[in-house]
C-alpha cells in the first residue's frame, strides 16, 4: 500500500504561535498541505473514514476502569508526584532536527482537543470517557522530523516485574490521525497516576494497549527493530498484533 510522505520541517516556522496550525486542523486539505502530506490510497485517514466514533456526554462512564502494568512506584516517579509534575519533561528526539524537552505548560500551548471516545481493551471490555490533551502531530512537527523517520516510539515510565519498560509505536500516517492525543485529562480533570499521569498516548482507533500510559519520551526512528524485542511494543514483543485497529 502506498503511504503518505511528509516534508521534514514543514511546520518548523509556523508552530511557534500554533495559531495557523490550530486553524488548519479544522480543514483536512489545509492540514495535508501544512504537514506536507502527499495524497495516496490511504489518504482517507485524514478524512472521515478512519475516525473513531465520538459520543455525547451522557455516554461517559461513571468509572473508567484501569488495567495493564502497575502504576510506577520507583523513586523517579515518586519525585514527579511530589512536585505535582512541575519537574516533568516530555522529551521528543531521535531522527529530528530540533529535539524538544517540554514541561506540561509548554505541552498545553500546542493545539488541544477534547473528545469522548470508547476505549476497547483486548481483554473484551470497553468504557467511554472524555479525553483532553495536545494533538500528537503538531508536537512531533515542532521537532522537525527527518525524512528517514518512519515510526514514532513512545517510551514509558512503567516496568514489568523483570524490569522491562513499557513502550509502544505508531507509524507516521497513524501519528497524523487527527484524534490521536497526548492526553493530560480524563473526564474533565487532570490524569491521576493510575490512568497514566501526567501524559499518556490516546489512540481511539486502536485497542487499548496502544494507548501507552506514563509517557516520558517520544523517539522518531527509521526502524524499531533495535528497541526491546523489536516488534514495536511491549505486548507486540509477546505476540500481540502491531496494528490493533478497531
Amino acid at each position: 500500500m502506498k503511504r503518505r510522505l511528509f516534508v521534514a520541517g514543514a511546520l518548523g516556522a509556523g508552530l511557534a504561535g500554533c495559531g495557523p496550525i490550530a486553524t488548519a486542523l479544522n480543514n483536512s486539505s489545509a492540514l495535508r498541505g501544512a504537514l506536507g502530506i502527499v495524497d495516496g490510497p490511504d489518504d482517507a485517514l485524514l478524512g472521515g473514514e478512519h475516525l473513531a466514533q465520538e459520543y455525547p456526554p451522557s455516554a461517559i462512564a461513571p468509572v473508567f476502569r484501569t488495567n495493564g502494568l502497575p502504576t510506577p512506584a520507583d523513586a523517579a516517579y515518586r519525585a514527579l508526584l511530589a512536585s505535582n509534575f512541575t519537574t516533568y519533561r516530555l522529551t521528543v528526539d531521535g531522527n529530528v532536527e530540533r529535539p524538544l524537552s517540554l514541561s506540561l505548560p509548554q505541552l498545553e500551548r500546542f493545539p488541544q482537543r477534547t473528545q469522548i471516545t470508547r476505549h476497547d481493551c483486548v481483554e473484551g471490555w470497553s468504557v467511554i470517557g472524555e479525553w483532553g490533551g495536545a494533538l500528537l502531530w503538531p508536537v512531533l512537527a515542532a521537532a522537525r522530523p527527518h525524512r528517514s523517520a518512519r515510526y514514532v516510539v513512545f517510551h514509558c515510565m512503567d516496568r514489568d516485574d523483570s524490569g522491562v519498560a513499557y513502550y509502544e509505536s505508531l507509524d507516521i500516517p497513524q501519528a497524523h490521525q487527527p484524534q490521536t492525543l497526548l492526553a493530560t485529562h480524563l473526564n474533565g480533570v487532570a490524569l491521576d497516576p493510575d490512568h497514566g499521569a501526567p501524559v499518556r498516548l490516546r489512540v481511539p482507533t486502536q485497542l487499548g494497549y496502544k494507548s501507552a500510559k506514563w509517557v516520558h519520551r517520544i523517539e522518531l526512528v527509521a526502524t524499531f527493530s533495535h528497541i526491546e524485542g523489536g516488534s514495536g511494543g511491549y505486548w507486540e514483543d509477546q505476540g500481540y498484533e502491531w496494528y490493533a485497529g478497531i
